[in-house]
């Protein structure tokens, strides 16, 4: 069975996210070992200089690496990344099992991003839309399209 780890910075804070995250977690349980990795974000100024903002991303990036699985496939969830219709993403995790990749890593990062250095190490950067969300929303958009692109690989019908 195919490891997913997400790794993402900070914990959902409302009861709603928590619960929709929780059914999304026992649906994907069937389809892989699924890992949820929360890291708290690095506290900044109500204003913060440019200089802060990467400081902070460096500093999450460093924790980010130290938490990617050996010979995972990763991906890193950017605006400017590309964006994939939900066939796409499944063919994308199915090309993933057929070469042998047992670990696919999704990386969410603050609301300032994600630094160069997790960027550069990730194998494809993925953008879930031109739209910004708030990144609690997003994890369980992210959820859902990973349970979706499972269903889609296994013939189900839930993707009608």
């Amino acid at each position: 069975m195919i490891g997913v780890t997400i790794i993402c910075e900070a914990k959902l804070k409302e009861k709603y996210l928590r619960d929709a995250s929780d059914e999304y977690v026992k649906r994907l349980g069937a389809y892989c070992k699924l890992n949820i990795i929360e890291l708290n974000p690095k506290k900044l100024p109500e204003a913060p200089s440019d200089a802060e903002i990467y400081n902070a991303l460096e500093a999450e990036g460093k924790e980010i690496l130290t938490k990617i699985p050996v010979g995972a496939r990763v991906f890193a969830m950017c605006i400017e990344g590309k964006q994939l219709s939900s066939e796409k993403l499944a063919k994308e995790l199915a090309s993933c099992g057929v070469s042998g990749i047992s670990n696919v890593v999704f990386i969410i990062g603050s609301s300032y991003g994600l630094s160069d250095e997790v960027k550069r190490r990730a194998d494809f950067r993925l953008s879930m839309s031109e739209m910004t969300f708030p990144h609690q929303l997003a994890r369980i958009m992210l959820l859902e399209q990973i349970y979706r692109a499972f269903r889609i690989n296994s013939g189900g019908k839930y993707h009608k």
